[in-house]
């Protein structure tokens, strides 16, 4: 194994040119439908790597790829799944780039890049990692099942339709931006507040509803949305004060009030208004009983307005796609730090990197929520900073990248060569 992680070091431009690789595949999302010729790459990397290949569309030019390398004796060893995301984060127009997002180039040994860090360095680390044990003529005992999936960058899920596939394994690492420290995280859900008049009013109107005497009942929806606003502010508040969970600083349980919309055009009265939210969560917690406690105080709160009582706001929750049906969540991710796979984990990790590694909680979210919600005991580990994810100039830093590709390349063979423990999948 020494001889291997050295001949990285040896081959890191060979390692950097896969990431390039990866990183010239333009694959933002929005607009997405964009993945086919980046995934029809990993998907041939595998198959000539002796991976079964599992490629099928989850939408129209977006397939998720699963490879699965049959252990040599899976029943007896560990099988392990890394999931990354072959999708990255937009360009908008006038982002001030040093050169073309998918240009990629290096500079005092950093690599810039659309992706660089969220987070084809990931994958491109984990697939050199596997090439390196392949070439070896390591043939792994526990089963090896790799996902590039779609989506993630707009909730599409696609780790949820390879969940729904089956897949499944003893322990899951997926490669997101972490700083190569070993991670849960709490959980995302978006969600629409809309409260609809049952009356259409013309703005002539507005001083009948307003002044004292005009006798007429209505309101304008876009005025009791600030109600509706305050409330959430209220509850927020109140989670923040009420609610904690080891490696979360407190407040972390936020509600943005992020997108608005009502009205029809200055001549009318707004008859409608729509709130689109962000709702963070902890791993203690999911997204159900979220939806269901944010329901029942807004709904308190309407009830305490004579006209939102009788025109009550109605909800939304979640869905499959930003893109799609504007909609999105992300289960939380609760880690066991008792648990083989982790300890294993970070046992390489100290002993490649001479360093402990740090265990806790991912300010953001990964796919890695549904992998737990499956029944996989999962952790996050890849390499970048969040921020430099999504950033202009993202960037990655080659020696992480590097880093991050031993410990996988040692993981790998150790957590494979491990014999499973009774009841585990």
């Amino acid at each position: 194994m020494e001889l291997l992680l050295h001949q990285i070091d040896e081959r890191k431009e060979e390692l950097v040119d896969l990431a390039k690789t990866l990183i010239r595949y333009k694959t933002p999302s929005p607009p997405a439908r964009n993945t086919a010729d980046a995934q029809e790459f990993i998907a041939t990397y595998l198959k000539n790597l002796g991976f079964t290949i599992d490629k099928w569309d989850v939408y129209d030019g977006d397939p998720n790829v699963v490879g699965v390398l049959a252990g040599t004796n899976s029943i007896e060893y560990n099988s392990l799944l890394i999931n990354g995301h072959i999708d990255v984060a937009s360009i908008e127009e006038g982002e001030n780039w040093d050169q073309d997002p998918f240009t990629p180039v290096v500079k005092d040994n950093i690599l810039y890049g659309r992706g660089a860090a969220d987070m084809k360095g990931g994958l491109a680390g984990a697939l050199f990692a596997i090439k390196l044990l392949k070439e070896a003529g390591v043939d792994l005992p526990g089963d090896l099942t790799f996902q590039s999936v779609i989506g993630e960058e707009v909730g599409e899920a696609g780790t949820l339709e390879c969940c729904k596939r089956g897949y499944n394994a003893d322990f899951a690492v997926v490669v997101d931006t972490s700083d190569c420290q070993i991670q849960g995280q709490g959980g995302v859900i978006t969600g629409w507040i809309t409260i609809q008049s049952a009356q259409t009013f013309h703005d002539a109107n507005r001083r009948s509803m307003i002044h004292a005497g005009g006798g007429l009942f209505g309101a304008s929806a876009i005025e009791k949305m600030t109600k509706i606003i305050e409330g959430l502010k209220d509850l927020e508040k109140h989670w923040a004060v009420t609610k904690s969970f080891p490696g979360f600083p407190a407040g972390m349980t936020t509600i943005n009030p992020a997108v608005i919309e009502g009205g029809r055009h200055a001549a009318f009265i707004a008859d409608r208004c729509a709130l689109w939210i962000t709702v963070h969560f902890y791993p203690n917690e999911n997204h159900e009983e979220i939806a269901k406690e944010i329901e029942e105080h807004i709904l308190n709160v309407a009830k305490a307005d004579p006209w939102l009582r009788e025109n009550l706001p109605t909800f939304r929750w979640g869905g499959s796609s930003m893109i799609e049906d504007r909609g999105e969540i992300f289960p939380s991710l609760a880690i066991d730090e008792k648990h083989a796979g982790l300890q294993s984990l970070a046992h390489v990790h100290q002993s490649v990197l001479h360093e402990k590694a740090t265990v806790g909680m991912s300010p953001t979210v990964t796919d890695g929520g549904w992998l737990g919600e499956a029944g996989i005991p999962t952790v996050i580990y890849g390499p970048g900073k969040l921020e430099h994810a999504h950033a202009v100039n993202e960037q990655l830093s080659i020696d992480q990248l590097v880093q991050f590709t031993k410990v996988m390349t040692q993981f790998i063979y150790e957590w494979c060569n491990t014999r499973k423990v009774e009841g585990s999948c």
